[in-house]
């Protein structure tokens, strides 16, 4: 740490000395995903394989000082510390890891917050893959992008019927107009369906979402933009999820809004599908291309 030690610096070592090598994710109850709000800033722990708790990269004090700036601002209009919650995770031996605002719960644990707003989220961990792939009785794939692809954006008519009133209050999100007719074929195909976003939703959250929408959805990867710190033990986890599916699937094909990409296991080469800029008609483009894979393939 650069400068004077503060109380917070020496804080902040002590936790990564303490829980790097021994922190475990665990998988947090509906219960509690759904009715803890708030923790204390002492029970959430910094992540040590993110960049913030990197000796060479670190926090950044001033991005730390601008939030606490913006707390006691809120503070005295009586508003609560942040605009969105930290995003954590529960975790073995105690407490919870964070996974998203770790310059904001610097920032509380500074400005002496007691307790601010959390999000509890269980992230698919690499025993959710295996388990996952060795039950799967598949060897081809459909990957989509869950933020840029499958939820949809503002625009109704380009949406799925919003859900029921009495679940619209907890499942937020709109599916892209055709998307379960999309999952639909895919499943009648033999395809397993695998989704990849950045953001850090739970993985059953979005299983239950789905079958409200009378889909299946098989893997979800989930918190693919987070700031890992790069070491060989983190590669070779990585490289061993890639090789996972490498050895599961002979094809996947990956689809967007744009085109569909389809690459087989061991081969260089890809077939790319263009998909014609007309919104409306996206799903039925989508479909009209893996009828043409479909009929393809029984010429190979």
């Amino acid at each position: 740490m650069a400068g004077m030690q503060t109380k917070w610096d020496t804080y902040l070592e002590e936790q990564i000395k303490k829980y790097k090598g021994i922190c475990v994710p665990l998988k947090a109850g509906m219960l509690e995903r759904i009715f803890v709000k708030k923790l204390r800033c002492t029970s959430m722990h910094p992540n040590p394989a993110d960049e913030f708790c990197h000796a060479d990269i670190g926090p950044s004090y001033r991005i730390i000082g601008e939030y606490e700036k913006s707390i006691r601002k809120n503070l005295l209009h009586g508003l609560d510390p942040f605009d969105e919650p930290i995003m954590v995770e529960k975790m073995h031996p105690d407490g919870y890891l964070i996974l998203n605002g770790h310059h904001r719960w610097a920032a509380a644990f500074r400005c002496d917050i007691k307790k601010v707003a959390v999000k509890i989220v269980n992230l698919t961990q690499e025993t959710d893959i295996e388990k996952v792939l060795q039950n799967s009785k598949h060897d081809r794939r459909a990957s989509f992008d869950l933020d840029e692809v499958v939820f949809g954006g503002s625009d109704p008519k380009l949406l799925e019927k919003p859900l029921p009133i009495t679940k619209r209050h907890f499942y937020k999100e709109r599916l892209t107009l055709g998307i379960p007719a999309i999952f639909h074929f895919l499943a009648m195909h033999g395809y397993d369906i695998w989704l990849y976003t950045s953001s850090y939703y739970s993985y059953d959250y979005l299983q239950h979402l789905f079958r409200l929408y009378h889909v299946h959805v098989d893997g979800v990867i989930t918190g693919m933009k987070r700031k890992v710190e790069d070491t060989a033990e983190n590669r070779k986890a990585q490289e061993h999820i890639k090789q996972m599916f490498r050895d599961s699937y002979k094809e996947t094909i990956a689809i967007d809004k744009y085109m569909l990409l389809r690459t087989i296991s061991g081969q260089d080469e890809y077939e790319h599908y263009e998909i014609p800029e007309k919104a409306e008609d996206w799903s039925r483009e989508v479909i009209n291309r893996l009828e043409e894979i479909e009929k393809g393939r029984k010429h190979e």
